[in-house]
């Protein structure tokens, strides 16, 4: 039992950030780490919804809680970039630190399991498709990626903490964490509430855990400050429609503004030959998309999102999105809402009858056939239609009246806590790292957030400086010259 010991270095939460300080600490020092996180280890993360075809409700969530986290539990793909789902360049202040983290974070994957296959794409292949996509008013943003698979996922998560245990890391799972303060962390395991002495605290609790962090925050008084939320809906077509980029780039980038409101609007997410599956947050619906290397349909999904800043004098971003997906949940009585693109265009809702005519069949069908108009803003729908016409005219067939969306897609950004180059936030020794810290928004940066934070108490702790970590070398130069 942890209770009464003291720790150098305690880590809330086991998602990427949190594994990945752990193991920057362990290998350049000698620290006493615990990693505290409300759900299970890597193999006890099993979601009854991939056999039953629809959620249950967990307690924890096993796909946003437990080892690995919710990046643990996705597609794995790898985007070799430091300015995709994060901006390490405005963290770090140096562009070359910024592409040596992502060089960093993958050689610590590819050290454990992770597949070595890489999206790439020859120079006149990425050149092609920027210049269609500029043809239609589109940026296309070429990515060098890597697919683990939401199949081989847990097998690389798996080696990381053997890894960290075999060097005396310790995890205590099951456990929620409540409070922290400068040198102490509450925590409930069971019935039982408990303290944690450490003289540093990392907190990286993950999407699941960015409101959690957001009360605590305003509670002991860190400073933090809203970040944009992306709604919009999970698009579903046939797998043909998308190979000829998709083989170029396993989760290709498209962005866009559209007519009418000169709003932005992306692709994130794309799963070739994938599976839309369903998530909840705080009890509201919402869907997502899975892609396996083993298990194949005959469909890509896709997320398309429109960002939502918000002003004065209503700033929560965050209560703005929940609100969004209450209605969603009320609408579609408990299940994501399903609707062809056709219905959505003519106004009219489907039904069953008529996505039974449709050319693409649904891959998740805990849903209820509906209109997306009546759960949707109307400006985020706006967004929606130009968007796919616009992508249709780089993907012909994209805005087909038979592709298949999904409502709602929501990604909230937590409130992006403030903090220095070392990651260190307004009170001294507690640091901040990942996605539900608002400081990343996928793996990659999450990892590389870790990182940081663990060589700012590597250096409060004079065991190097900050030139011994930024290495010399072209690193963005390093990534794109790496091998398919």
């Amino acid at each position: 039992m942890v209770s009464g010991k003291t720790y150098d270095v305690v880590i809330i939460g086991a998602g990427p950030a949190g594994l990945f300080a752990a193991y920057e600490l362990v290998e350049r020092g000698d620290f006493k780490v615990l990693i505290v996180d409300e759900g299970g280890d890597i193999e006890q993360r099993i979601c009854p919804m991939y056999d039953l075809g629809y959620c249950i409700g967990c307690q924890p969530c096993h796909i946003m809680s437990g080892v690995g986290g919710a990046g643990g539990l996705s597609d794995g793909t790898i985007n070799l970039r430091p300015d995709i789902g994060g901006d390490l360049s405005e963290l770090t202040g140096d562009e070359n630190y910024a592409w040596q983290l992502v060089w960093e974070v993958d050689q610590i994957f590819l050290n454990h399991k992770a597949p070595r296959n890489l999206f790439k794409g020859n120079p006149e292949e990425v050149r092609y498709w920027e210049q269609k996509a500029a043809q239609a008013g589109v940026k296309f943003i070429p990515i060098i990626q890597r697919h683990i698979g939401s199949d081989r996922t847990p097998e690389v998560i798996a080696d990381i903490k053997k890894h960290l245990e075999s060097r005396g890391v310790e995890f205590l799972l099951w456990t929620k964490a409540l409070e922290f303060g400068k040198g102490w962390v509450r925590v409930k395991r069971g019935k039982d509430v408990f303290e944690i002495k450490t003289r540093y605290t990392i907190v990286s609790p993950g999407r699941g855990g960015a409101d959690w962090f957001h009360g605590v925050a305003q509670r002991i008084g860190l400073k933090a400050r809203h970040g944009p939320i992306d709604v919009g809906v999970r698009v579903e077509v046939p797998a043909i429609i998308m190979d000829p980029i998709t083989s170029i780039n396993h989760d290709p980038k498209f962005h866009i503004y559209t007519n009418t409101y000169d709003d932005f609007v992306r692709t994130f997410c794309t799963n070739p030959n994938g599976f839309v599956v369903e998530e909840r947050y705080d009890g509201y619906v919402g869907v997502n998309g899975h892609s396996m290397h083993e298990k194949k349909s005959n469909n890509t999904n896709f997320a398309f999102l429109t960002r939502i800043e918000l002003t004065e004098p209503v700033e929560d971003t965050t209560a703005y999105g929940r609100s969004i997906a209450q209605l969603a949940t009320t609408i579609g009585g408990g299940k994501p809402i399903l609707q062809r693109l056709g219905d959505l265009r003519r106004g009219r809702r489907s039904t069953w009858q008529r996505i039974r005519r449709s050319d693409v069949e649904p891959t998740l069908k805990h849903v209820t056939p509906g209109d997306i108009a009546m759960a949707l803003p109307h400006r985020v729908v706006t967004n929606i239609l130009e968007g796919l016409e616009k992508l249709d005219r780089v993907l012909p067939g994209v805005a087909s009246d038979h592709t298949l969306l999904y409502a709602p897609e929501i990604k909230y950004y937590a409130m992006k806590v403030e903090v220095n180059e070392d990651l260190e936030t307004s009170i001294e020794n507690i640091f901040a790292a990942g996605d539900g810290a608002g400081l990343s928004r996928d793996i990659v940066n999450a990892a590389a957030t870790g990182l940081l934070a663990a060589r700012g108490i590597l250096k409060k702790e004079g065991l190097y400086t900050e030139k011994e970590f930024r290495r010399p070398d072209n690193w963005k130069a390093k990534i794109e010259d790496l091998k398919p």
